[in-house]
Formats: C-alpha cells, structure tokens, sequence
C-alpha cells in the first residue's frame, strides 16, 4: 500500500469515528455493548478531539515527499496505532466490548500494519 493511499484512508477512518464520537458517544459504546458515565462521555468526546487530529495530519500530510519529516509522521502514526490495537485487543478479550469491539482492533491492526511496512520500507531515491 502506498504512503498516500494509507493517509487517506486513516482520514476517512478518523473523519467518520471522530462525528460519531463527538456527536453521540453513547450510541457508540452501547454498540459495542459498553456502558458510558458522563466521565465515559467526556473521554469519549477528547478521544474525538485527538481523531480530529489525526484527520488533520494524515489530510495535509498525504502528499508529503519523503522525508525525515514525513518519517516522524509515519513513526507516529504506527506507534499511536499499535497502542490502540493492544487497548481494544485487551478491552475485547476483558469483554469490556462485544464481539463487535473485533471490527476496531482490525481497523487498528490494519494501520499498525500498514505504518509498520512503511517505516520498514526503504526511502525511494529523491529525483
């Protein structure tokens, strides 16, 4: 997979959790088969925050050259993704989630993945 095609689909994948996190965290959590106090709902609404955040970065970073910059960006990424894989691998084997909770640890295991490949990959030559 490309270094732009993984930006922009981690974008689309940030844009369409952070409205629904942001929106209707409840709904959300209840689907997953997890109960959400009003502390639930706040750290639900800043995990919102952080996905927007994401969005932003892998939106204008999409077309980045290679780079040591566009490096820190994908070491980035990787790292942020591999801690949510663990997070909802434990919070589903816990049964703190439903069997649905599986979707989240393969969307987060896609990009850990996918991030890890590209820093695996050797920088092609600048022209």
């Amino acid at each position: 997979m490309s270094y732009k095609n993984i930006m922009v689909i981690k974008a689309a994948v940030c844009l369409v959790f952070g409205i629904i996190l942001i929106s209707v965290p409840g709904a959300l959590l209840s689907f997953l088969g997890a109960a959400l106090s009003p502390g639930g709902a706040f750290t639900s609404r800043e995990y919102a925050a952080a996905l927007f955040g994401n969005l932003m970065l892998t939106w204008f970073a999409r077309n980045a050259a290679e780079s040591d910059a566009r490096r820190a960006i994908i070491l980035a990424l990787f790292v942020y993704d591999a801690i949510g894989f663990v997070v909802s691998l434990f919070a589903v084997l816990s049964g703190a989630l439903n069997p649905l909770g599986w979707f989240i640890v393969a969307v987060y295991l896609f990009f850990t993945l996918g991030f890890g490949y590209l820093l695996m990959a050797r920088p092609r030559a600048v022209q």
